[in-house]
């Protein structure tokens, strides 16, 4: 049975990424561990000379309160969107939350990360380096990174983007193998640009090597800029979800910032699947 590790916080944003986590376990046959991490902090004994262990198992037994009165609302959440077969356990932990969850990770042998992200400052912070892209560069496994105002329907189109690179292919496998799980059809997108160095040649030896997958198709859209040409399919096509290699994170968040394009609320939407290269 596989694992799907969902950071919370109870906020609205790791909700609503459990919420595609829950529907992803129910076709995956996964089950759900959710982890809730807090800080400790940092206590001056010259001035607050008190016992530090009566601090710290305070604000343990507070989080762990908090977290044991949010569980019956997560379990009712899954009944409701008819997961109550799945298995839900959880972790509380004390410490960084990337740190955390890279051990949970390595310990539980986890196979997804589902994470929230809110709005285009969390759309850039994912890409740029704090906790959803520390984790996005530092774990091993697929990390799904949720926007706030991402509402889940039933995935029936995945992108991936490539630029044909051998490296590219096992993460289109990947990407295959989820497609399949979850009944969508993948898009393998490339930009052809003026200056582009990919042949014919190549892209018609990718076709022959993926000729038997019925749910891809090669899309290949002509443009003189990578970022706006993607920019523009993702609005003109139904994209359910994008999937990427880690080495395209720079790539992405010029592709998500103002400067390059003023059409945020349109990607905002859309979730991206993040595969370790």
């Amino acid at each position: 049975m596989k694992k799907i590790l969902v950071p919370l916080d109870f906020t609205e944003t790791s909700v609503n990424a459990f919420v595609y986590a829950l529907e992803m376990a129910k076709v995956l046959k996964a089950e759900i561990l959710l982890l809730h991490t807090f800080e400790l902090p940092i206590v001056d004994s010259q001035s607050m000379p008190i016992n530090y262990a009566t601090i710290y198992e305070a604000i343990e037994l507070t989080n762990f309160d908090h977290f044991k009165a949010e569980l019956p609302k997560l379990r009712a959440l899954a009944e409701s969107r008819g997961g109550e077969h799945i298995q839900l356990n959880h972790i509380l932990m004390d410490g960084d939350l990337v740190y955390n969850i890279k051990k949970v990770v390595k310990q539980e042998n986890i196979d997804f990360v589902v994470m929230g992200t809110k709005g285009a400052t969390g759309w850039l912070e994912t890409f740029i380096g704090t906790n959803a892209g520390s984790v996005i560069a530092d774990v091993q496994v697929p990390v799904l990174s949720v926007p706030l105002i991402a509402q889940y329907k039933k995935m029936e189109t995945i992108a991936f983007t490539t630029r044909f690179r051998e490296k590219d292919i096992e993460a289109l496998v990947k990407v295959l193998l989820f497609a399949k799980k979850m009944k969508a059809q993948v898009k393998c997108v490339y930009i052809k640009t003026p200056s582009s160095d990919v042949t014919e040649e190549t892209i018609k030896r990718w076709e022959s090597h993926f000729d038997e997958e019925e749910p891809l198709q090669f899309v290949i859209v002509p443009g003189s800029d990578v970022k706006v040409a993607i920019s523009n399919y993702l609005e003109q096509h139904p994209v359910d979800l994008l999937a990427m290699l880690t080495y395209k994170r720079n790539f992405f968040v010029e592709l998500f910032s103002n400067t390059t394009t003023q059409k945020l609320s349109y990607h905002l939407k859309t979730p991206i699947l993040a595969f370790h290269e």
